[in-house]
């Protein structure tokens, strides 16, 4: 999917150079969502050569982030642009696109303007599914359209907005006197106007010094260094724990606010591009408007948070929305957590960190038991629902793609332990159908970002046919995570691979663990139990064993890479993990048969048995068809964590 990023200073002087760094830094945090297209938008400065010094300068380009760099760096010797100029406050916007609508080309990549100028520019990810009504209705008021995208209407509607509510004679006007009208008007006029799924930036040189943001079904972070009344002390995780107790003790109302002075300020898709520059952090939620605004030094910088309310009716053609307090939160993630290290990939990464992700998601959770106390489950977020959930008429698992298998994988564990029947569903083929959820029901929505569009569909059907809602979601915050009335985090960590690996293994476990917190201590099932809680603690050791066969399934790989497909096997709860290892050239597509009769070495047969062997005795001990699946694909020259045809989220979109 598509990957937004921005960057907001204030009051704090930096140069041009150090600001396309900052925007070119950010999409290489976001490459792995996958894209064919990039582009950045920043200030002209009074040194503008392309155009007036208002008018933004927008560099856009086909293919890869670096290829973006290198045309940048062109036109700006092209253009005698000065890198050095210095810039007290600026506000800039980057993107990483994958083609949907149009093919991958600099007119067609992001930000999408206006027209002539860039009076309003907007990076966008998502779709919008009523751009073709909205593009006639512009067309037929003259606006001419440049791209094949469905974002430019955007733009070009927040410039019609904009001249209607300044014209005199506009019978629309969203303005009194001559009062301008403000940017969060405008864009909250876009947004009663749009249908689909989107998170968007707008920027505009109307409103120098301004960004807004806004979402609806697509993620979006906001990040910022926060002023909370201090002279130099800012929101961050370096406190010692006195000053945090006593910035809590004489701030407590900054910490629920509707506005905050900001120094610098970050919006991203995701928290990889947000955590190098602060880890203070906030979500924004469905139909909420951020503006950011710095307009002058003699006048503080600010983050408001408006929430847009669609039922909303409008006074004298204004809409007045509501503010929204809103808390902050701490990212719980390294800078290295989100770096490569001696890996030649992510996926290579996160394969090998499987151990410490499993350990991690049990550890303060499984008891291992000792002189005082027994071998259990301790599931905080679940406590107070067991019972609940127990009594439930069934079980309702609700997910797509590997999160949906990995509930098909824990689904015969649930099923023992619990004695609840259980049944599956994908996200969208439930609503497709319009599916029975009753009052009687739990309904378990798996989602490793917490922010999957078809779940959080799913999500709203279920509470609104009165089940009760748990959720097992990888991301603090997100927004299954909020809406739902329980649940479990997995804590596995930054998962930044396409393909998800130790997310995979740990939702099974997470899972298993509610089978055995639901379980209980009935003596039906004790002997299971134990065996189970056993198999659980012993997990990460078994890993670390099936991680030592890298070698080996390489060279596995070496003679498998010729052949044109892989049949795999799995029955039971290992029927799901033989769904995310089957092979095709991305990891993720139907996989084929590979002759039982070829000609291979005794040797590499005996080890396909003895691996088989491994996955039927344990499910979990999926991390050898990863690896295969991982050596494979760099075989054969694809990106692994990048792969065409499978986007990260990608049913955001």
């Amino acid at each position: 999917m598509c990957g937004i990023f921005a960057y907001l200073n204030y009051k704090i002087e930096r140069e041009r150079r150090y600001i396309l760094e900052v925007l070119f830094n950010g999409l290489r945090r976001l490459e792995y969502r996958g894209y064919d297209s990039s582009g950045i938008a920043i200030d002209a400065g009074e040194c503008g050569s392309r155009g007036s010094a208002s008018s933004p300068l927008v560099f856009r380009q086909e293919g890869k982030i670096e290829s973006l760099v290198r045309s940048v760096y062109e036109e700006v010797d092209a253009s005698n642009l000065n890198l050095g100029e210095s810039f007290s406050v600026h506000a800039g916007i980057a993107h990483t696109r994958w083609a949907t609508h149009g093919v991958p080309s600099p007119r067609n990549s992001h930000p999408q303007s206006s027209g002539t100028g860039h009076e309003f520019l907007v990076v966008h990810n998502g779709i919008i599914t009523n751009y073709e009504v909205l593009k006639e209705t512009l067309v037929r008021h003259g606006y001419t359209f440049e791209s094949d995208t469905d974002t430019e209407v955007i733009p070009k509607l927040a410039k019609f907005v904009f001249d209607k509510a300044n014209d005199e004679e506009g019978t629309s006007c969203i303005c009194t006197g001559a009062q301008m009208v403000t940017f969060s008007q405008v864009v909250m006029e876009v947004m009663r106007h749009l249908e689909g799924a989107y998170a968007l930036i707008f920027k505009s040189s109307h409103y120098p010094n301004e960004l807004i943001a806004c979402k609806r079904g697509s993620p979006l972070l906001l990040g910022i260094r926060v002023s909370l009344g201090f002279p130099s002390l800012f929101f961050s995780t370096n406190f010692s724990p006195f000053l945090w107790f006593c910035l809590i003790l004489f701030n407590m109302e900054h910490l629920f606010c509707t506005q905050w002075s900001a120094k610098r300020a970050v919006l991203s898709s995701d928290a990889n591009a947000v955590v190098e520059h602060t880890r203070t952090f906030m979500v924004l939620e469905d139909d909420e408007v951020i503006h950011l605004k710095a307009l002058s030094l003699s006048l503080d910088g600010g983050v408001t948070i408006l929430k847009y309310d669609p039922g909303k009716v409008e006074i004298n053609g204004i809409h007045r929305p509501a503010s929204v307090h809103r808390a902050l939160s701490v990212l719980e993630m390294e800078v290295e957590q989100i770096m490569k290290g001696n890996y030649d990939h992510f996926m290579q990464k996160e394969i090998h960190e499987q151990p410490e992700s499993l350990t991690t998601t049990m550890r303060g959770r499984l008891i291992s038991g000792d002189s005082s106390k027994a071998k259990g489950v301790l599931l905080g977020g679940l406590k107070d629902h067991l019972k609940t959930i127990r009594r439930s008429r069934r079980i309702v698992f609700i997910g797509c793609g590997t999160s949906y298998n990995a509930a098909l994988a824990a689904r015969p564990f649930m099923e023992e332990l619990s004695g609840v029947p259980v049944t599956m569903e994908i996200a969208s083929d439930l609503l497709d159908r319009e599916g029975p959820i009753y009052r009687e029901d739990t309904v378990v929505f798996v989602s490793q970002s917490g922010e999957t569009a078809d779940t959080l569909q799913a999500l709203k059907y279920a509470k609104t046919n009165g089940a009760l809602c748990v959720g097992i979601t990888n991301t603090v915050g997100s927004a299954i995570a909020r809406e739902t009335d329980c649940g479990v985090h997995i804590n596995a960590g930054c998962e930044i691979g396409v393909a998800s690996t130790k997310a995979y293994t740990s939702q099974i476990v997470v899972m298993t663990m509610v089978a055995l917190a639901l379980g209980g201590d009935t003596i039906s099932s004790q002997a299971r139990r134990e065996a189970t809680l056993d198999g659980l603690l012993d997990l990460p050791n078994k890993v670390r064993e099936v991680l030592k066969l890298d070698d080996e399934l390489k060279s596995l790989a070496k003679l498998l890479m010729c052949e044109q497909s892989l049949l795999v096997f799995g029955r039971g709860c290992n029927y799901a993990t033989a769904l995310e290892g089957i092979l095709a050239g991305e990891m993720k597509h139907d996989g084929h048969l590979t002759s039982s009769n070829c000609n291979k070495k005794h040797m590499l047969r005996q080890m396909i048995y003895e691996l088989l062997i491994s996955f039927m005795t344990d499910p979990l001990l999926c991390a050898f068809l990863q690896l295969l699946a991982y050596h494979l694909t760099v075989l054969r020259g694809f990106n692994v964590d990048q792969p065409r045809n499978l986007a990260k989220s990608v049913t955001t979109q």
